[in-house]
């Protein structure tokens, strides 16, 4: 995942980083992936489905309690590849239409939410209060939840809004072990990117049979078809959309990778990322590029310009195969012809009918909460594909106030630091959660992965500053 490395002498001008071994950790790693190959191709794969959860919980609390950087990694691998392993799962044993094994990753994550507890009082002195403001907006959200469905409900939807924000409000907090963390979160996405963007290609050539069984159970039409060629891609992930969030971050995160690996890790990323066809996601990438670009000085923008000449080199001819090509050329074509475009129009019905139920909602739906009373007085679902909509629906404007003001405070402090000029991978993280906050006008991207996208690389930019300034006075 990612090599380990501790943290010493943090309150030095310099700092400095060391490498350790940490065998415990990597052997308690080791017994989860041993666990779940010996079930996969031992024949016991429903064990899996509830001995994943434990064991991933049980790893996952030991290192955030002993290894905190590779609690880090290990949390985004959760994100990255549980919902391949529960696929693999439902292919060998039963379907589970209840898809439990996906809590893994989000149980694990909330384990920051002790941090967040523990933390509070001097958080706020120091540059907590937008995820303090986000928390009370959120946690409102979920009273009205409880109302107005069940507290299994309102705590099921309450994963998707809080473990983002206290993720972030985790980086942040430790903002002294911030070259540790920087490390982490490179490696970890380097290699998510290569390993999830060969899958992500072979899914599109030839999809392995537990995708289509997937598929075919989940009824997704919005997937493509369960054939080759004819699929949207979404690697190891649950959908299109969190796996285009996940490859955005990370391939604008290699522009500040020096590897070589970043340059097979770019030509199938980049290839994977427009096999996902999610335009609200490209056109996050692209804010996020111009954005990373035009903070960085002039001689790294040079080095960039390599870079992305070399990049360029090797991921265009792919896109150029007849088998690639039409797919992406035919999404592209919809950019210029957006009348004649069922998802925008789609989309475009959505916002006129969910934009007066979204502001005249003062309380809120409350998380978890999918259905609404319709005209006729009956439950009808809601379908909302809009983040900003889904604030204001779910927390209603008294969450919604809170939320929004979290997120217009982490921007603003964002935005008015120096050290971007040199730190390309603080000028990386902030370009990747600029460019997921411009998607929430046509995407949630303030939930799941997307939100831990979002929270994430925007609490590890002021982590960056923080540990910055810190050095500048140790001077």
């Amino acid at each position: 995942m990612n090599h380990t490395y501790t943290f010493i002498n943090s309150s030095s001008p310099k700092g400095s980083i060391v490498a350790k071994p940490q065998p415990l950790a990597w052997l308690a790693i080791l017994s989860l992936v041993l666990f779940t190959l010996v079930c996969i191709f031992g024949g016991a794969a429903g064990i899996l489905r509830t001995g994943y959860v434990v064991l991933s919980f049980i790893v996952g609390a030991f290192l955030y309690i002993k290894y905190p950087a590779l609690y880090v990694g290990f949390t985004w691998w959760l994100w990255f590849v549980t919902p391949f392993i529960a696929r693999v799962v439902d292919y060998k044993s039963v379907w589970d239409p209840s898809r439990f094994m996906l809590v893994s990753q989000y149980i694990v994550t909330l384990l920051t939410f002790h941090t967040l507890l523990k933390e509070l009082p001097k958080s706020l002195r120091q540059g907590g209060l937008p995820f303090v403001l986000a928390f009370i907006g959120v946690f409102y959200g979920c009273l009205i939840g409880i109302i107005k469905t069940s507290p299994f409900t309102a705590a099921r939807g309450l994963l998707d809004w809080l473990t983002p924000v206290t993720f972030g409000f985790y980086l942040f907090i430790n903002w002294r072990d911030y070259p540790l963390y920087r490390r982490t979160l490179e490696r970890t996405f380097t290699w998510g990117v290569l390993i999830t963007g060969i899958y992500g290609v072979v899914q599109f050539l030839n999809p392995p049979d537990w995708d289509l069984f997937w598929l075919l159970n989940t009824k997704l039409t919005s997937m493509g078809d369960p054939e080759p060629l004819k699929l949207r891609v979404w690697s190891t992930m649950a959908s299109p959309a969190p796996y285009a969030a996940m490859m955005m971050a990370g391939l604008i995160l290699l522009f500040s990778n020096k590897q070589l690996i970043r340059i097979p890790a770019s030509a199938v990323g980049y290839l994977a990322f427009l096999l996902t066809t999610v335009r609200t996601l490209w056109g996050g990438w692209l804010i996020a590029f111009f954005t990373f670009i035009t903070s960085l000085k002039a001689h790294l923008q040079m080095r960039l310009f390599i870079t992305i000449l070399i990049m360029a080199l090797c991921t265009v001819p792919l896109t150029q195969i007849e088998q690639f090509s039409d797919t992406i050329t035919t999404r592209f074509q919809t950019f210029s012809n957006l009348e004649d475009d069922d998802s925008a129009r789609i989309r475009q019905k959505i916002y006129e009918q969910g934009l007066h139920s979204a502001l005249t909602n003062g309380l809120g739906n409350g998380v978890g909460n999918t259905f609404i009373v319709n005209e006729k007085g009956v439950l009808e679902p809601i379908i909302i594909d809009s983040g900003i909509l889904d604030i204001f629906f779910t927390l209603g404007w008294f969450g919604a106030i809170f939320y929004l003001l979290g997120i217009l405070m982490v921007f603003t402090q964002a935005f008015q630091y120096l050290e971007y000029s040199f730190d390309s991978f603080m000028a990386a993280s902030r370009a990747i959660s600029l460019g997921m906050l411009s998607t929430l006008l046509g995407n949630s991207g303030m939930l799941g992965m997307s939100g831990m996208i979002l929270w994430g690389f925007i609490a590890i930019a002021m982590a960056g500053h923080k540990y910055h300034v810190h050095q500048r006075m140790s001077k």
